[in-house]
């Protein structure tokens, strides 16, 4: 007969003293437990180190100089329709040019916070949101909710970097970067400690986005190169090319918010039935109207930095920016007599280059004197690319745009951008054309850097995502040093390797093997 055994005063007095601990923290080695313990975890550190949930903080800057930014729309000089056709919903006109936007990033004095940074998805959030809804083609109460929350989970909080408003880089400073460049066969990475900035003033880079972009997505790159001396434009296109965008107008009163969403071929009509020169446009004549717009805007943009060299210019600039940007930076009176007009660089991406490349034609009717143009990944799908040019360029295509055999116009996509700079070569203008080896069409953008995993998942980049990206800075930076110079250096030192793109590059000398093949070059 088991014996019973009776408690005696010690077990009472631990039981009177046990702690009771809830279920919630009693540890217990389950999927939904451990699940739990990780999500509180990330959120905690999240929360503690200001990193966005589901997404990586845009880096650092690695020039010699710190990066301000200041955002800036004004009315443009002449108000004007670049093409009649008008949206269907509103019956607004749907290229109508009355106010530019572009974010200027540029050198800034050394040690400057402001602690203010723009937020990478340009605000209001919904309206970008809504555009990419546009975009896939499922735009409906509910999706714009759905597409609303999911971006402002994963990138909502990002934000840019560069410091709004901080004070230009004082000369002082600019004189203390200038160093000597390393010769190719000495060192196959440009010296992050030498500024691009001459005694002539700071050069200027004007950049144009791509489809389904906006001014903001190329934050990384554009800074990467003020932090190297460069003054940056970055346009953002109301052609229907972007997702959406707040129209300030500084010349109405009251300034009323307009929002321009993305917008098709089959979002616009004809504004009058019975008006010809008024119909709807086809693809191409509706990708015509678009590189029109983007134009105007270029060259207006270009005219609005340009005007900032000028003593009193930037007063006025600051009276009508809508933005209420640029006082702290010094518009007003540090600006004049810093930058160098005369080494104005036209860039842009995808479809961003091929209106780069249309905006450097000859003749074009108030073009300011643009000193080279840069165009990576000149579109295959956004018309025709422009081949009447005077003055260098540099094309850089990604790994994914020269392996995938496109037939544009009847030929090889490949062929007709290699024609180009060949062409310009034997005119006695410096043309080149390379393949950045391992990236893909993102690859320039910020997107890689922000989302790492996904998109090298998505697009099959074979490259570290910010070394893709400082690729690219330092041939576009070594590029400007040529505008600016007149001596080819680095990777522009050197002959062409591969005519055409090949998985074999050994051609190439070792130092750059890994990261280029050279399709064309001046260089004998």
């Amino acid at each position: 007969m088991p014996r019973l055994r009776l408690p005696d005063s010690t077990d009472s007095l631990r039981t009177s003293y046990k702690f009771h601990v809830p279920p919630i923290l009693q540890p217990r080695l389950t999927w939904k437990y451990c699940l739990a313990s990780v999500a509180i975890l990330y959120v905690s550190y999240c929360y503690i180190t200001g990193s966005p949930f589901f997404s990586s903080n845009l880096p650092r800057y690695t020039g010699p100089h710190d990066v301000g930014a200041v955002d800036i729309e004004v009315p443009v000089r002449e108000p004007r329709q670049i093409h009649g056709a008008v949206l269907k919903d509103s019956g607004e006109p749907a290229f109508a040019l009355e106010t530019v936007l572009f974010t200027l990033y540029y050198p800034s004095a050394k040690g400057a916070k402001t602690g203010k940074h723009h937020y990478w998805v340009p605000q209001p959030l919904w309206l970008t949101s809504v555009g990419y809804a546009k975009f896939a083609h499922a735009s409906n109460f509910f999706t714009n909710n759905v597409f609303t929350g999911a971006m402002g989970l994963m990138v909502g909080g990002t934000r840019i970097p560069a410091e709004i408003d901080a004070p230009l880089v004082p000369v002082e400073e600019l004189l203390q970067n200038r160093s000597v460049r390393p010769s190719p066969s000495s060192n196959n990475t440009p010296n992050a400690g030498e500024s691009a900035a001459t005694s002539h003033g700071l050069p200027i880079i004007i950049f144009s986005h791509g489809m389904a972009s906006s001014r903001t997505q190329y934050s990384h790159y554009l800074a990467e190169l003020a932090s190297r001396g460069y003054v940056c434009a970055a346009i953002e296109h109301r052609d229907g090319s972007g997702p959406g965008s707040e129209i300030l107008d500084s010349s109405k009163s009251p300034v009323n918010p307009v929002n321009k969403l993305h917008f098709g071929q089959g979002d616009v009509r004809s504004s009058s039935d019975s008006s010809h020169h008024d119909e709807k446009p086809d693809t191409e004549g509706f990708k015509k109207a678009q590189l029109a717009f983007r134009e105007a805007e270029i060259m207006e943009t270009t005219h609005i930095v340009h005007s900032l060299n000028i003593a009193g210019n930037g007063e006025k600039l600051l009276s009508s920016n809508s933005r209420a940007e640029g006082k702290g930076a010094g518009l007003a009176s540090e600006w004049a007599g810093r930058l160098n007009t005369n080494a104005t660089i036209l860039a842009g991406h995808s479809f961003g280059a091929t209106g780069a490349l249309q905006g450097l034609r000859p003749g074009i009717s108030q073009r300011p004197a643009f000193a080279g143009g840069i165009a990576l990944d000149p579109g295959k799908s956004s018309g025709r690319l422009n081949i009447d040019l005077d003055v260098p360029l540099l094309i850089v295509h990604s790994t994914s745009w020269s392996a995938r055999r496109s037939i544009f116009y009847g030929r090889p996509h490949f062929d007709v951008v290699k024609e180009i700079a060949e062409n310009l070569n034997k005119t006695g203008i410096a043309g080149w054309f390379m393949t950045s080896l391992g990236t893909s069409h993102p690859s320039v953008t910020d997107a890689p850097l922000i989302e790492p995993t996904l998109l090298k998942w998505t697009t099959g980049a074979g490259i570290e995502a910010q070394e893709g990206v400082r690729q690219y800075v330092h041939v576009s930076d070594d590029f400007g040093k040529y505008v600016t110079t007149g001596q080819k250096v680095n990777l522009l030192a050197l002959p062409a390797n591969s005519p055409e793109y090949s998985k074999d590059n050994e051609g190439m000398e070792k130092q750059w093997r890994k990261y280029w093949q050279v399709h064309v070059s001046p260089v004998r």
